[in-house]
This record gives structure tokens, C-alpha cells and sequence, in this order.
């Protein structure tokens, strides 16, 4: 599902006009909350169209923002740590989900959780790289062409550019051929299997596009933040990013960009609260799935419903002709 058109330009207005209308706080919230969502993104193309259970993404979100912190710190340009953190993201993910992506459901879940535990003790571990515990601190902030992103405003407009960017080739993707095997292989294995579709080559490929996206999330993210740690890239991130499109919806791209507005504002407001805001927020999220099983995508799709309901009773009845009437004039012959 995709926004009519007529509802793209009030929303890029809006997008656009949002820092002029919020407090600082806010912004930061809202540059949190795109690169939750470029994160999110990857999670929800893996599970919507190939049912691929991805709880390792932190993993990858900390090779993009390792590789740009260790770069970026030696006087290397931020594109070159941006491009390093996403080819190592998409190449290990190809090369690990070669072997993982032969399994399905539970268990495939379960070896990306692996995955996710496995790179949080390598984070810690390989302090030489990532500092271990202490972190690397000092990150320069994006610098493109002399000008810099030294304020949230920039980074909220240029991590915005970035997930449009990701968004638009998603969207793409999936509306093209490559699309449409991956919602084949995802809905009849073996029918794919039948039209000469490599299911295993198709996964993997999926797995290593969702890598490249988090890595470029944890990228931005270590720019913005300026300082990155292991307590960054544990299990919750990975949850957090898995609840951006199961909350939003996971076929389509409004729905995960609600998504990634609930995981990020919700909190923020809950913990006004005190010690319960953890246990609301639990609440919550229950409630989202049981009022909402699609997600919160499906409020748009209830809103449109009910618009086009009033609209249906509000437009007056059009008189349609009736039957014409058979004439009563008596029939002429004529003689020869």
C-alpha cells in the first residue's frame, strides 16, 4: 500500500516545515527516529517479502557505525567509513546467510539472535576497533562539500534525504520483477521452486540488502551522536528495528515510518511517568497488536474507508431514464 499522490506534497511539507515547529529536544527525537525507520526499513523488507526473521540488525547497525568511527577519526572522508560499514555489512551477511537462510521460522529467528549476541561480545572483545567498553568518542560530525551538519535540523534533513533515497529503491525493487519472486518464494516455496527461482540465492540477497541498510543507519547515527559504545548495539536495538515494521506494518513504508515514530516518542513521553514508563509501554504495544493486527498502517486504511463511506451517502442520487414508454400512436400501413 503507498499514499495517493495527492497526499505526498502535504507530507513532504510537513516533514519539511517540522524543525521550524519543535522545540531541540524534539529534532533529536526526530533524527532518531528516521534512522530507526532506514533501519527498520531493511527489517521490514526481509520479513514482509521473504519472511526472513531478522533479530541480529544491531549487529549490523555497529559495523556501519564502527567502520565510520574508526575512519572517520583517522582524517578519513565520511563517505569512505559510510561505503567501507556497508560493503562489510552486506558481504558478511551474504556470507553468513548462506549458511542461516537454509533455515525457516523459530529457527532461523533463533540463528539471527545468535548472530546478535554473538557481535555484542565481539564488539566488547575487539576493543582495539571499538574502544570495548570505554567506546570511541571524539566522531567528526558529516561534512559534505565544506558544508557541515552541525545542528540537528541538518541532520534531521540530510538522514531524511538518505531514507527517501532508500525508500525510493525499495519501493522499486519490490514493485519489479525482483519483487515479485521474493513474495513468490515467500508465499509457495515450492511453486517458486517450479518457475526456476533459486529461493536460497533470493534470501540471501534480501539478508544482505537489509545488512547494508542498518549499516548505513549506524553510520549516520555515529556522526550525529558523535560518540558510539557497545551498550548501543545489544538485544533491544535489534528489537527496537523488528518493532518498527511489526507495529507500522511491514508492507508498506507509511506504516514503518509510524512505526518508527511509536518506538521512539512513545518512550519519550511514557518516561515522564517514573519507574512504570517500561511496563506502559509494554502495554502499549499490546494493545497495537491486538487492536491493530495489520499495524498502525491500517488506520489510514480505515480513515480512507470511512472517507470514501461519507462520500459515497453525501453525493446526491443521479435520476438515471427509466424504460422508454411505448408509444400509443397507431401503427400507419401503407397500400401499394
Amino acid at each position: 500500500m503507498k499514499p495517493p499522490l495527492r497526499w505526498l506534497v502535504p507530507l513532504l511539507v510537513i516533514w519539511a516545515a517540522a524543525p521550524f515547529l519543535m522545540p531541540h529536544a524534539i529534532n533529536d527525537l526526530l533524527v532518531f527516529a528516521t534512522l530507526y525507520y532506514l533501519s527498520g526499513l531493511g527489517v521490514g523488507l526481509a520479513l514482509g517479502q521473504a519472511g526472513i526473521v531478522n533479530l541480529g540488525q544491531a549487529l549490523f547497525f555497529g559495523i556501519g557505525a564502527y567502520a565510520s568511527a574508526y575512519f572517520s577519526t583517522r582524517g578519513v572522508p565520511m563517505p569512505v567509513g559510510l561505503l567501507v560499514g556497508a560493503l562489510l555489512a552486506a558481504g558478511l551477511a551474504a556470507l553468513l546467510g548462506y549458511g542461516i537462510l537454509r533455515l525457516h521460522g523459530f529457527f532461523l529467528g533463533l540463528a539471527t539472535l545468535a548472530l546478535g549476541i554473538m557481535g555484542h561480545v565481539l564488539f566488547f572483545e575487539w576493543d582495539g576497533i571499538t574502544g570495548g567498553s570505554i567506546g570511541v568518542g571524539g566522531i567528526p560530525q558529516v561534512s559534505l562539500f565544506g558544508f557541515t551538519l552541525d545542528s540537528s535540523e541538518r541532520h534531521y534533513y540530510f538522514a531524511g534525504a538518505v531514507a527517501m533515497l532508500a525508500t525510493w529503491v525499495a519501493h522499486n525493487l519490490m514493485r519489479g520483477r525482483t519483487g515479485l519472486m521474493m513474495r513468490a518464494a515467500r508465499d509457495s516455496g515450492e511453486a517458486a521452486l517450479s518457475l526456476g527461482i533459486s529461493l536460497h540465492r533470493l534470501r540471501t540477497a534480501v539478508f544482505a540488502l537489509c545488512a547494508l541498510l542498518g549499516s548505513v543507519a549506524g553510520s549516520l547515527f555515529a556522526h550525529y551522536v558523535t560518540f558510539v559504545s557497545v551498550d548501543s548495539f545489544g538485544l533491544m536495538k535489534s528489537l527496537t528495528f523488528l518493532l518498527v515494521p511489526v507495529l507500522g506494518g511491514m508492507r508498506c513504508w507509511p506504516g514503518m515510518v509510524a512505526g518508527a515514530l511509536f518506538v521512539t516518542f512513545v518512550p519519550y513521553l511514557l518516561s515522564r511517568l517514573g519507574d512504570i514508563h517500561q511496563v506502559l509501554f509494554g502495554l502499549a504495544m499490546i494493545a497495537v497488536v491486538v487492536v491493530l493486527p495489520n499495524g498502525l498502517s491500517s488506520i489510514a486504511v480505515m480513515l480512507r474507508e470511512a472517507w470514501r463511506a461519507r462520500r459515497s451517502v453525501a453525493a446526491p442520487a443521479v435520476a438515471r431514464p427509466g424504460p422508454q414508454a411505448p408509444s400509443h400512436r397507431p401503427e400507419v400501413r401503407h397500400g401499394r
